[in-house]
Formats: structure tokens, sequence, C-alpha cells
């Protein structure tokens, strides 16, 4: 009878513990024990990738079970390469997400240059911030100040790749406002964009801010070897902002500029339709956070909610403003999938006119 009580504690107990195992397990965070890979769709030095490193460094401390991030580069075609390895090939486990810049803008462009839909990816955020174009000084006949770029006859601008928003909104805004210029493409980074004006193979080009905070600013325009001339504005459909980070930089946005040579006037027309539809996407959503479609759902909302706590990062904030400038701020809120989702259409006729536009090259373009 004592054998039998003591056998029948003895499950219990057993039992017992077995069940307390099993809720320990249940409740280890999804990403304990695991290793991420974040993939950065621009080359080594880029500001795609000065930007992500700093932010891998931080953000595995605030993912639950703190797993270790190994960055990989992968760039080519303006940040396409990277996107579509995100989507195509990337392991759907929760293990690789993508740090990803330009890739709005690549979407709602070219849709069709995506064999699986961008849309269909798992968002967990994104940030938003400007671009600031800058010139040589020494392009004839000089140029001191941002208003000297109208005064240049013949300019070389250049470009990551010719689809990227990046060089498009380069020659866009050249064309907008007269200056005569050939483009040059195919650098794949920002970083071998910049040692192409160094070399004075280039004379004209635009960083991201994070790019021109790290690795222009106190450098180049130091030492007056370029001048930058006007930043992209940030906009919504109906107002025109600055980026709050950007506003120590001495230059006006785009319509700001173009404005003191044209009576005040705004330009008009689908060229300047399709520079506010780049904008909106290469502004607003800058990068983007997502993993590959099909993630679990589990791993999208602890990338989520590791974002939202980044914001707050004291550390992840001095290393930013030491590193490039300025501090980022995620949208990381819980409805933050459907808003990407949302923005990542534009009208047609300004796909066509964008895609024509690309295969002209820098030819004139109607202003109307």
């Amino acid at each position: 009878m004592r054998s039998t009580v003591l056998k029948s504690t003895f499950g219990i107990v057993i039992a017992f513990a077995s069940a307390c195992a099993s809720q320990v397990w249940a409740a280890d965070p999804f990403y304990k024990g695991k290793r991420i890979s974040m993939i950065i769709n621009f080359g080594a030095g880029s500001a795609t990738d000065i930007d992500g490193r700093v932010f891998a460094k931080h953000l595995s401390k605030h993912i639950e079970g703190e797993p270790s991030i190994i960055v990989q580069n992968m760039e080519g075609s303006g940040g396409r390469h990277g996107a579509l390895y995100l989507g195509e090939i990337a392991p759907k486990d929760g293990t690789t997400i993508g740090f990803l810049s330009g890739a709005a803008w690549n979407y709602a462009s070219q849709p069709e240059t995506f064999r699986v839909d961008f849309r269909s990816y798992e968002f967990a955020g994104y940030s938003g911030g400007t671009e600031v174009y800058y010139v040589r000084s020494d392009v004839a006949p000089g140029v001191r100040q941002p208003s000297d770029l109208m005064k240049v006859k013949s300019l070389v601008s250049g470009g990551v790749a010719a689809t990227s928003g990046r060089d498009i909104s380069i020659r866009m805004t050249l064309d907008m406002l007269g200056v005569p210029f050939r483009h040059v493409t195919g650098y794949s980074s920002g970083a071998r964009a910049r040692l192409a004006l160094q070399g004075n193979e280039i004379q004209f080009y635009a960083d991201t801010l994070p790019g021109y905070k790290g690795a222009v600013e106190n450098s180049l325009v130091k030492e007056g070897a370029v001048v930058p001339v006007y930043m992209n504005p940030l906009w919504d459909g109906a107002t025109f902002t600055v980026d709050s980070q950007a506003k120590d930089v001495p230059v006006l946005p785009f319509q700001e500029f173009y404005k003191t040579f044209n009576n005040g006037r705004l330009p008009t027309g689908i060229l300047w339709e399709s520079y506010l539809a780049l904008v909106t996407l290469n502004g607003s959503m800058q990068r983007i956070i997502a993993l590959p479609p099909g993630a679990p759902k589990v791993a999208v909302e602890a990338v989520r909610i590791a974002l939202g706590r980044l914001n707050t990062d004291k550390e992840f904030a001095a290393e930013a403003m030491k590193t490039f400038g300025y501090e980022p701020e995620y949208i990381a809120d819980p409805d933050v999938a459907p808003k990407v989702r949302n923005a990542l259409t534009v009208k047609p006729e300004i796909r066509s006119f964008v895609a024509d536009y690309v295969k002209k090259g820098n030819a004139p373009v109607d202003k109307r």
C-alpha cells in the first residue's frame, strides 16, 4: 500500500515538474538562442550601411531573447538585389530581416521588377529622412554658395543605378532647374559615388542625412571641396516640412531653392508630380525594416516592439549622433504594416513617365 502511495506521489511530482518545465519552455522568447542575419541592401561604407550597422549593434538588446545580429551587405541595382533576396530566397523562419533603403520607391515605380510582391513582405517599422545635394566647388565658373549652381554651364552628376530613387531625384531636380548636365550611373553604393566625386569623375551627388553628416559635412564641406546646394523636403501630400534632424544643414529645401529663381512659383507638370511621389516614399519611408513574406507573426512583433524601445535608447542616440550627426526615429505602431502597404502605390501615369524618363537618360524633358 505504502509503495503504491509513494509511486503515485512520485508520479504526481514528475508530472508537475514536467508541466512546469513545459510552461517555462513555452515562455521562452522566440529569439532566445537564435542568430539573426540582417540584410543591408547597399554596400559597405554607404549611408545605408553606416546607419544600419549602428542600428544592428543596439537593436539586439531590445529583442526579447537578445539574439546576436550578423550584418550582411547585399548591394546592386539601386538596392533591389537585397530587397529581392529577402523576399525570394531568405529563410522565412524569422532569422533574416532586412534593413532596406529605397525599397519603397523601387517597388512603387516598377512593381514588375519584384517577382515577389513587396506588399506581401512582413513590415516591422520604418524611419524617414531627407537627402542633401552637393556639388564640387571647382566646377566652372566656381561654386562658393548654393545659388552659384545656376551659373554652371556643364555638369556631370552621378548615381548608384539608373532606376534608383537617388539617381532619378538627382536628374529630376537638375532638369527642373534647367542646369545642363550629363548623368553617369552604376557606382552601386554611396561610398563609391563619393570616391568618384573626389576623383572628379562626377561633380554632383546627393546623400541621405546619415551619409551626408557622417562622410561629407565634416570632411568635404569643411575642406571647401564641395558645397551643399539644397535638400529634399518632406511631403505628406498636402504640406511641405523640413526634416527636424536636418535643420542645421545650411540649405533650402528644393522647392524653396527653385522658387528663388522662378519668381516665387513652384514647378508644375508631370516631372514635378513624379518628384513629389518619389520624395514621399524615399522620405517618409527611407529605411524599411522588413522580414520575408510568411515570417512568423511572433518574430515580426518582437522586432516591431524592439524598434519602439530603440527610440528611447540613450546609448543608441549618442552613438548615432557621434557617427552620423542625428538621432533616427523609427515608426513602429501596431498598424505599421498596413501603413506601408497603403503607401506602396503611385498613379499609373507617374509610373509610366518614370519608366520612360529612366530610358531616356538625361534627355531634355517637357517641364510644362
